[in-house]
């Protein structure tokens, strides 16, 4: 199975929403992670779980590793990226 990582800096718009950014994502067949180091313990959410982004509690500078597994993981991965940087 495919797979591609990347660490990056959160810099968001006040004007984007967590919806957005879920619909924006259900197009692709890969799955998608985002981890981050929350109080300490590192955590993992799914990114299609719209409850999974809630916990995590971006805000801008936040370190965050994106994970894609999947056949389109690399184009996943530049799209999330793209909308959290």
């Amino acid at each position: 199975m495919n797979q591609v990582s990347e660490s990056i800096r959160v810099s968001i718009d006040e004007t984007q929403t967590i919806i957005e950014l879920s619909n924006k994502i259900q197009r692709f067949d890969s799955e998608i992670y985002l981890e981050k180091n929350v109080e300490g313990s590192l955590v993992e959410v799914n990114l299609k779980s719209f409850l999974g982004l809630i916990n995590l509690r971006l805000k801008n500078g936040d370190i965050l590793l994106i994970r894609c597994e999947g056949k389109d993981c690399s184009v996943a991965l530049e799209e999330v990226k793209e909308w959290l940087t």
